[in-house]
């Protein structure tokens, strides 16, 4: 997912960066500190095509993302 963002968002986003949490079953996706996607609130993990909409959204709105935006 990870390689998937900086290769989608070259000129929008400067990195990725992976934490480990303390509790298990634990995954989040911020964009600084704006929590966009839960994977306990949610009860999945996301789809790429998801994930790439919901960043897409936050930084940079008018950008197409091609097959993920259909």
């Amino acid at each position: 997912m990870a390689q998937e963002l900086l290769g989608t968002f070259v000129d929008e986003i400067e990195g990725v960066l992976l934490k480990p949490s303390e509790t298990g079953g634990t995954f989040t996706i911020k964009i600084n500190e704006d929590l966009i996607f839960d994977r306990k609130t949610a009860g999945r993990f996301p789809e790429i095509k998801e994930l790439k909409q919901l960043v897409r959204d936050i930084v940079s709105p008018d950008k197409s993302l091609g097959h993920s935006d259909r």
